[in-house]
């Protein structure tokens, strides 16, 4: 048998750089290796600006504006032939960082200008590998949620929030433990879910996104034995500023991750609700309070024809169960260390890349699925004028307040209600005849008698208004 392994083009092993790619192409540019590499050299390139920018190591010039500029042009223009030139490197270095530090200053030493090539030795100075790492993983990850997954999240919310507005007014039939309940509105129900997942992204769109840059021991001990006088906490702290991150001032060998393990949790809470909602509208389509648009050719069963199966929100399930699986063991483990460090975290983070990208999948699916459903109001209310039942809540309720308030008859609301309505269904009739009963007062008995299960939502209409615009 021929081995797919030697495929040329190379066969992808898994599904989101195979059968997903399209889907998930945006956070390639944030989340692999090549962007890690790039990252890893854009880094060295502002730490060189930083340092001769800033005078620190005495008796070194500053940069002229076109040689950074040239440094900087490095990093924008790092393609597929630096990618293969890194690669190269490393496989006689063994060692990704040392990788980059060679690889810039040989483009250092390519340079027309040769008191640049002299500044070559600059280039890491003072760098532990965990220092350019850190910092890059902390680029990655910012660009990859602010500009990729939380845009993308964002306009998924919005749209189930203007669901929840379209339907504010049509009455469903509520389940609590599978059973019919209370009725409510379809606006509402949808508008708690956009509700609930808009807190997480707030939560993800105040990621604090740290980076350190202090040695080999969190110590600045070689920055301070090569130049005692300056100020590198100082000096540190604004260079890590001026990357767009958050100054950790006190660390081992390695940033200690934590912000990776709070955002990470957040991204998992956001998954979570949303699996929440997709179990919910999967409800609702058997149901039949949804109908999925047809007519676009697509086969729901390759032996049913009437079949359109929810595929969508199947599929995001799915891809948000394997995303909470590496976020959690990335959460759990990143933020543990041996002593000064290990490198179980170098390998971790490998998988920020899936962990985000199975998410941002199920974002697609869920986001497709929404947009082929049409609501059907006749389902619902068929299934509102089945259970009559549910009116007992707010006939004893009433029957509550009138003995407290001093009425005659209204005696043990709750149980008569109970012996009514318990385990059978009573029609419409039914239970207008036992509302004459009662003896309730005129106007009461009046709003009882005109009440029905569609127009018994209390407030739900409403309260799809705290969503805002």
């Amino acid at each position: 048998m021929a081995s797919l392994a030697d495929a040329t083009p190379p066969i992808a092993l898994g599904a989101l750089d195979g059968r997903y790619r399209g889907t998930v192409a945006p956070l390639v540019d944030h989340l692999s290796e090549a962007a890690l590499n790039r990252e890893r050299v854009r880094v060295e390139v502002e730490w060189l600006i930083h340092l001769t920018s800033h005078g620190v190591v005495p008796g070194v010039r500053a940069l002229s504006e076109a040689e950074q500029a040239r440094l900087r042009a490095v990093v924008e223009g790092f393609g597929p032939a630096d990618v293969a030139e890194l690669a190269e490197i490393e496989r006689e270095t063994v060692h990704d960082v040392k990788a980059v530090e060679y690889y810039l200053k040989r483009r250092l030493t390519e340079a027309a200008d040769s008191d640049v090539a002299s500044l070559s030795e600059l280039v890491h100075f003072a760098c532990t590998s965990e220092d350019i790492n850190n910092l890059s993983y902390a680029l990655m990850v910012k660009g990859a949620v602010t500009d990729v997954w939380l845009p993308r999240a964002t306009a998924l919310v919005d749209a189930v929030a203007a669901m929840a507005r379209d339907l504010r007014e049509v009455p469903l039939l509520a389940h609590t433990h599978g059973q019919p309940a209370t009725p409510t509105t379809m606006g509402k129900e949808l508008a708690v879910l956009a509700h609930r997942l808009r807190r997480q992204l707030a939560r993800v769109g105040r990621a604090e996104f740290l980076g350190k840059l202090n040695g080999a021991t969190g110590t600045y001990g070689a920055h301070l034995a090569a130049v005692p006088e300056a100020d590198w906490p100082a000096i540190s702290r604004a260079f890590v500023e001026g990357l767009g991150l958050t100054w950790n001032p006190l660390t081992t060998q390695i940033e200690s991750h934590d912000w990776q393990a709070e955002l990470y949790a957040d991204v998992a809470r956001f998954n979570r609700v949303l699996h929440n909602l997709c179990t919910d509208v999967w409800t609702y389509i058997s149901l039949g309070y949804f109908a999925q648009v047809r007519g676009q050719g697509t086969v729901g069963s390759s032996t049913m024809p009437h079949k359109v199966n929810p595929i969508r929100f199947e599929n995001a399930e799915a891809n948000l169960e394997v995303s909470n699986a590496l976020l959690d063991v990335l959460g759990s483990t990143l933020v543990q260390s041996r002593l000064q460090r290990d490198l179980t975290d170098s390998s971790m983070q490998r998988n920020i890349g899936t962990a985000l990208g199975h998410s941002l999948l199920a974002i697609d699916n869920v986001t497709r699925g929404l947009a082929g459903l049409d609501a059907v109001p006749a389902a619902m209310a068929a299934d509102l004028d089945a259970n009559w039942e549910v009116l007992g809540e707010p006939v004893q309720s009433a029957m509550r307040a009138l003995a407290a308030q001093g009425v005659a008859g209204m005696e043990n609301p709750y149980e008569r209600l109970k012996e009514l309505t318990r385990g059978r269904r009573i029609t419409g009739e039914d239970l207008r005849e036992f509302v004459r009963g009662l003896g309730l007062p005129d106007d009461v008995e009046k709003r009882f008698l005109e009440l029905t299960p569609a127009t018994y939502v209390g407030l739900a209409p409403q309260l799809v208004d705290y969503l805002g615009e």
